[in-house]
C-alpha cells in the first residue's frame, strides 16, 4: 500500500509510520492527533482518497494520501460505509506498527464524511458505531477535516 506526501513522495505504510514517529520525535512537548480519514467521489468509477494526518496542535501537520479507484457503487450509503471501511482498515495496520515502536499512547480519530445535514444524516450513527466499535475516535462534519478537507481536495482532483 503506496501513500504519498506532498513533500517527500511515496511510501509504504512502515516509511509513513517512520515518517510520523520522525515528526512527533522533533518536537515531544506538543500534542498530537493521528487522523485517518477517506472520502470518494462517483462519476463512471468511484475515485477513493484515504488521507492520514498528523496534526501537531497549535504548529501545524503532516499529511499523507492514497488515491484508488473502483467500480461505481450504486448507492450513496454503500460508499459511505467503504469509505469507512477503509479508513478503518488503514487505522488498524498504523496501530500495529506504530505500536510495535512504543507509540501505542497515540490515539486515532477516524474522520467520516458524514453529518447532521445533508444525504447523509441517514447513516451517521451506522458508520459512528462501527468506527467506535473498533477502538477508535469518530469524527463527523464539521469535525471530520481529514475526510471533508484533505481526503477531499485529492478525491475531487482525479475526476
Amino acid at each position: 500500500m503506496q501513500f504519498i506526501n506532498p513533500t517527500k513522495g511515496r511510501m509504504n505504510l512502515e516509511q509513513l509510520c517512520d515518517d510520523i514517529i520522525e515528526f512527533v520525535n522533533e518536537d515531544e512537548n506538543s500534542e498530537y492527533k493521528l487522523i485517518i480519514g477517506t472520502d470518494s467521489q462517483s462519476s463512471s468509477k468511484v475515485c477513493f482518497v484515504t488521507a492520514i494526518i498528523i496534526y501537531r496542535k497549535g504548529k501545524g501537520a503532516r499529511y499523507y494520501y492514497r488515491r484508488f479507484f473502483s467500480k461505481k457503487m450504486n448507492s450513496l450509503r454503500q460508499r459511505i460505509v467503504m469509505e469507512a471501511t477503509y479508513s478503518l482498515d488503514v487505522a488498524n495496520q498504523i496501530y500495529e506498527i506504530i505500536s510495535k515502536k512504543g507509540y501505542d499512547y497515540m490515539d486515532i480519530e477516524i474522520h467520516l464524511d458524514v453529518g447532521e445535514n445533508g444525504k447523509t444524516r441517514d447513516i451517521l450513527k451506522e458508520v459512528v458505531n462501527m468506527v467506535a466499535g473498533c477502538g477508535f475516535l469518530p469524527h463527523v462534519k464539521p469535525d471530520a477535516y481529514g475526510a471533508s478537507k484533505v481526503a477531499d481536495k485529492y478525491s475531487k482532483y482525479a475526476i
